[in-house]
């Protein structure tokens, strides 16, 4: 048994969730009609009703004190200050940081980092504003109409999802964005390009991540089979910090873009990794997501933590995981241009959070995080919702609506809200025999016809969810929504006893992938499994 699993605040949890077996959310709110007003909470715009969580006053007072066993203000507070919380590389993690004031003072072993970030920021914003105003040329002297990130994973993701929703607002050269290592993605790509109006951003810390180098070697064929060699410098930048790599690729390093190794990858989109944000929305409006954040990060790190939203969302995602078995957790955003929000949480919080080891390195035996998955609403309605109300599992869901159009079509909108709100409450109340029995003998039914088609249109509800309102979704409010769901994920890992800050998991498969590469170009030369030597031999000509 861990220390976690025996520890005073996890067992009194335990011993509560016995008493919520026979309890229901209708009953609750039948009790209490104030129920919605008690289980909310507001910061940097955002609104959150967890009414419909299954707890009462004694269940947050005991996630509180979980929460405080775990001594998360002290984490927080290291976090904020820069200490190595990142305990097996020895590093700080201080996304934070990067959204942070000028004035701001905020130091890693000894050295203040924020005047560092700003330096990079200031660079990102005279280079976006040369590209944008035309001053920036191709090669040929053609104004950039088209740029085209290349990378994977957090490279990718984080920077690909905040282009799309903020996409009404772009005002730039059109972003692009390549990460698969499967050539049809950049074959595609590049097909409705212009090499003399395309320009590349190679977003690779190390500038050897193989599916990213894979695709910016096809893109510099691409383009010197056009241009020829010299026109690499005026149409590729990379974010790196390993300047021979991208000198000998062709790179100016003085068209290099850094950031440091306190910056994971899935937490880099503030970093230089955003730098095709700059380029397709301009300075100002990067620095309103940055905004956004801070407020966010201020809140999480002065708010009370009854009060304060990422605990929240984070202590409840655990009581839900740990303590009533929630089979997954569940994202849908009601808003088509959050579309790609998703992704960018599931790898946040898997890759954060997948651990079988604590801090200290011992197994745990409870679990972490759960399977992250969703898509958009309303189309979501017509494709797993069935799961979510009747299926023989309990998924906790988080509901996020944008209340402002981004369009001229109010009706439509209306039509949005209504559908979150009735799933969130559906999903809440569920409907029993007695009110189907009611609707079908009102359409016609009888006897064993009656009797039959009852337990097919039951719900059983009772099923958790939270509904996060934002006001409009705008650069300021995407930004404390990213940092919100940054936050809850740390603090899942404190509850939890796990680093968030690592990814080893990573690693393997990448080993592994050099070594197969090797047999293939000589079928001796490595030692496979069998199966892996199987598919091989399966596969040559």
């Amino acid at each position: 048994m861990s220390q976690l699993t025996q520890s005073p605040a996890w067992r009194a949890l335990l011993d509560h969730a016995r008493s919520w077996s026979d309890r229901g959310l209708r009953d609750l709110f039948a009790q209490d009609a104030a129920r919605a007003e008690t289980y909310s909470a507001e910061a940097a715009g955002l609104f959150l009703d967890y009414s419909k969580q299954r707890i009462d006053p004694r269940t947050l007072e005991l996630l509180m004190a979980l929460v405080d066993q775990q001594q998360l203000q002290s984490w927080i507070a290291r976090m904020f200050s820069g200490a190595l919380i990142n305990a097996t590389e020895r590093r700080a993690a201080l996304h934070i940081a990067l959204r942070a004031p000028r004035e701001a003072q905020i130091f890693v072993e000894g050295v203040n980092v924020v005047p560092q970030v700003h330096a990079v920021l200031d660079r990102m914003s005279a280079f976006a504003d040369a590209v944008r105003s035309g001053l920036w040329t191709g090669d040929t002297g053609s104004r950039i109409t088209d740029i085209v990130n290349i990378g994977i994973g957090g490279s990718d993701l984080g920077p690909r999802m905040v282009c799309e929703a903020l996409a009404p607002f772009a005002s730039g050269p059109r972003a692009h964005f390549v990460a698969n290592v499967d050539g049809s993605q950049i074959s595609a790509t590049l097909r409705h390009l212009k090499p003399a109006s395309t320009l590349f951003i190679i977003a690779s810390k190390t500038f050897t991540t193989q599916e990213t180098m894979a695709n910016a070697r096809t893109a510099r064929h691409w383009l010197t089979s056009h241009l020829g060699e010299t026109s690499v410098a005026q149409h590729f930048v990379a974010v790196s910090t390993n300047a021979d790599a991208v000198r000998e690729f062709g790179i100016a390093p003085a068209n290099m873009f850094e950031f440091w190794d306190w910056v994971g990858g899935r937490y880099s989109l503030w970093s230089a990794v955003g730098l095709p944000i700059l380029l397709t929305f301009g300075p100002l409006m990067f620095r309103e997501l940055l905004a956004g954040a801070q407020a966010m990060d201020q809140h999480f790190s002065s708010a009370p933590p009854v009060q304060n939203l990422p605990v929240l969302l984070g202590a409840l995602a655990v009581w839900n995981n740990n303590f009533l078995e929630a089979g997954s957790q569940v994202i849908a955003p009601y808003a088509q241009r959050l579309e790609r929000f998703v992704n960018w949480a599931q790898q946040l919080e898997m890759e954060s959070n997948g651990k079988s080891v604590d801090r200290d390195g011992h197994p745990v035996d409870y679990a972490t995080t759960p399977a992250l998955w969703g898509d958009v609403g309303t189309n979501a309605q017509h494709a797993f919702f069935q799961m979510l109300h009747q299926g023989a599992a309990t998924h906790a869901v988080d509901f996020v609506l944008p209340i402002a159009a981004d369009h001229d079509h109010p009706e439509q909108q209306r039509l949005l809200i209504a559908n979150c709100l009735a799933q969130s409450a559906a999903l809440m109340l569920g409907k029993d025999a007695g009110a189907v029995r009611a609707e079908l003998q009102a359409k016609g039914f009888s006897g064993d016809a009656l009797d039959s088609a009852i337990p097919h249109r039951v719900f059983r509800g009772n099923r958790p969810s939270n509904t996060l309102l934002l006001p409009r979704l705008d650069a300021y409010h995407l930004g404390a929504l990213l940092a919100l769901y940054e936050h809850r994920t740390f603090v899942q890992s404190v509850l939890w006893n796990i680093n968030a800050f690592d990814q080893w998991g990573v690693e393997l498969g990448k080993q592994l992938a050099q070594s197969v590469l090797c047999a293939m170009d000589q079928p001796s030369s490595a030692e496979l499994d069998g199966s892996t030597r199987s598919l091989l031999s399966r596969m040559q000509p």
